[in-house]
This record gives C-alpha cells, sequence and structure tokens, in this order.
C-alpha cells in the first residue's frame, strides 16, 4: 500500500439509516410513493442543514421513513460499504433502528434479512467486513426495545454482535432498557450504548455511568462527557472502555461548541481509547475522511485510530486476527490525515 491511498481504518459508529445518499433516497422514496422534504438532491442537502440534535431528530424522522423494505435496507448497508472502504475503512460496525420501520408497518424478519444480507454483499463486493448493532430507540416503549433484543440474538450468526441505544439521552435514562440488554447479553450480544454525547438532564457522566452499571457497556458510542469527571474518565481508562468518538457531529448537533473545546484531546491524554466514526455522515454533511482528519488534528493517529478501533470491535477472533496482521504489515510511517 502506498501514501497516495487512504490508510487502514475501522468505523464503529454509522447510524445507516443517516449514510444514504441523497440521489438513492431519492429513488427508494419513488418506489415506495414516500414524499420527502426535496425532490432534488441540492434540496435535500439543503434541508439536512442543522444546528441542534433536536433539529437532526426532526431531519432523520423525515428522511427514514422512506427505508420501508428488504432492498431498501440491502441497499443502504452496500452503498454505504463502497463509500467507507474507498475511504479506507476495512471494518465496518454499523448501527441501524429496527423498531422505527416495524412501526411504519415493516416486519422485523424484513429489517434484519434486509439489512444482515446487505452485510455479506457488502464483503462481497467492496471487501469490508460489516458487522451490525442494531439501535433501541430510548424514546419508545420497553417492551418494543425487549422484543428488538431478541430479534438481534436471533441474526448472531448473520453479522449481529451487539446491542446499542440510542435517541433523546437528555430525557430517558438508561435502566428502561436494563432487561433488553440483559437478553441481548445472554444471547451472546456484546453492549454499546450511547452515553455521554451530551450534557445536562438524564446525560453526561451520570449517563456514563448507568450505561456501565445498568447496561454492563463493553464499549461507549461517544462518552466524550467522561471528562466531567476525572474518576470516571480514570475507570474508563482502566478498564479499557472503548468510547466511539465522532467529532463533527459533536459539533453538528452543539454537543461542543467548537472543534477547538472537543474533549478528545483529554480523553486520550487519560489514556482512553477512542475510535473515531461518522456518525451520521450524510445528515451531518461528513463522512470518515474529515472526522478522522480532525481527530489527527486533536492529537488522534492513524495507527492509534485504527488500533483503538479493533480494541474496541465485537468482531469474531478469526476477522480480529486478520485486522491485526493489516495493521501490523502496513507502513504506518507513510500514513497522512
Amino acid at each position: 500500500m502506498t501514501a497516495s491511498r487512504p490508510y487502514p481504518r475501522i468505523e464503529l459508529h454509522a447510524h445507516l439509516e443517516a449514510t444514504v445518499r441523497p440521489e438513492l433516497l431519492l429513488n427508494i422514496a419513488r418506489r415506495n410513493e414516500v414524499a420527502l422534504p426535496a425532490t432534488t438532491p441540492a434540496g435535500l442537502a439543503e434541508f439536512y442543514r442543522c444546528g441542534t440534535f433536536e433539529e437532526f431528530i426532526q431531519r432523520w424522522i423525515r428522511t427514514s421513513s422512506a427505508l420501508q423494505r428488504y432492498d431498501d435496507f440491502r441497499e443502504v448497508v452496500v452503498d454505504y460499504a463502497g463509500r467507507a472502504g474507498a475511504q479506507g475503512c476495512v471494518y465496518l460496525e454499523a448501527l441501524f433502528s429496527p423498531s422505527e420501520p416495524v412501526l411504519r408497518g415493516s416486519s422485523w424478519e424484513e429489517v434484519f434479512e434486509g439489512y444482515c444480507d446487505g452485510a455479506a454483499e457488502a464483503a462481497e463486493l467492496h471487501g469490508v467486513e460489516v458487522r451490525l448493532t442494531p439501535d433501541v430507540t430510548r424514546d419508545l416503549p420497553v417492551l418494543l426495545g425487549r422484543r428488538q433484543a431478541r430479534w438481534a440474538v436471533k441474526y448472531r450468526e448473520r453479522g449481529v454482535v451487539g446491542l446499542s441505544l440510542g435517541g433523546s439521552e437528555r430525557r430517558f435514562g438508561p435502566e428502561k432498557f436494563r432487561r433488553a440488554f440483559a437478553i441481548a447479553r445472554d444471547g451472546g450480544l456484546k453492549a454499546a450504548p450511547h452515553a455521554g454525547e451530551f450534557a445536562g438532564g438524564k446525560a453526561g457522566a451520570a449517563s456514563i455511568r448507568g450505561a456501565l452499571d445498568l447496561l454492563h457497556a463493553d464499549r461507549l458510542r461517544h462518552g466524550i462527557r467522561a471528562v466531567d469527571d476525572p474518576g470516571l474518565l480514570a475507570e474508563l481508562a482502566g478498564r479499557g472502555i472503548v468510547c466511539d468518538v465522532t467529532p463533527v457531529s459533536n459539533l453538528r448537533t452543539g454537543a461542543v461548541a467548537s472543534l477547538d473545546e472537543h474533549p478528545l484531546p483529554a480523553m486520550l491524554a487519560a489514556g482512553v481509547r477512542c475510535s473515531i466514526g461518522s456518525d451520521d455522515p450524510v445528515l451531518m454533511q461528513t463522512d470518515l475522511d474529515e472526522n478522522c482528519a480532525v481527530a489527527v488534528g486533536l492529537g488522534h493517529t492513524p495507527r492509534a485510530m485504527y488500533e483503538h478501533g479493533l480494541a474496541g470491535a465485537f468482531c469474531d477472533e478469526a476477522t480480529r486476527d486478520r485486522l491485526r496482521r493489516l495493521c501490523e504489515e502496513y507502513d504506518w510511517a507513510a500514513a497522512t490525515a
């Protein structure tokens, strides 16, 4: 490999519903007869602009509603894996929110089959290993979360490796879905809830503590507010808990006021391992390249990003060994941001 090509990357935090290119989303919406808030790619790009988490959620709901059928879910995975692979991604641990299309009329089987078949196809077409961590939405009923966990366990042999928790962290603590995560854990899945993305309400360091103690988190999505509690920050470092950091989305949602104020340097200085992801690349108008470049500017290194991602990945040991060998054989001295 040469310096002119992207260095290898491991992405552990990308929401598939927010990776859909405007052109693809418009095609899917047409065949499903769903009206979108714009009728052109440029119009959708303008609609995506947001400055708060609440605005982001509104845009998520308006656009993801177009995804309804098996082929929709399958195409979304394959399409994003191709773009991620072009940016150097060799392993992708992606999220999707199955409860939302189910509430719109899709079947659980259709959703999981589509995403899982898409993951297998992505590996064949693009050489990107894709694993899946379905995301439970905090705002939805408890019993729906438990049902989703049971379906996730059913697809453990089809690429589902963990369970996530997303949604309104400031409004809903993790205790609501304690049983759902126990079902997933008993079924052999890992836990990677969102926690510590924002401060205030039920969020912040308290949310991280709940994710660790109640959900037995193996990894954290975000975790950046751990810097508000030095003891908690040291605990994350000591326990080897990897945090999936997404700096550009943190800026877009107002989780940080500026990239200069981002907690990533303090997390790295404390010894916390941080993978780097794009989170919601199309909705946030960013990509993996930009987030990695920002992370390097904040003190991370290409090799450390890869190693931290590998440490946090929920893949099987054979895949881990392949990814480890790739790391050892790559000329990291030639890597650039």
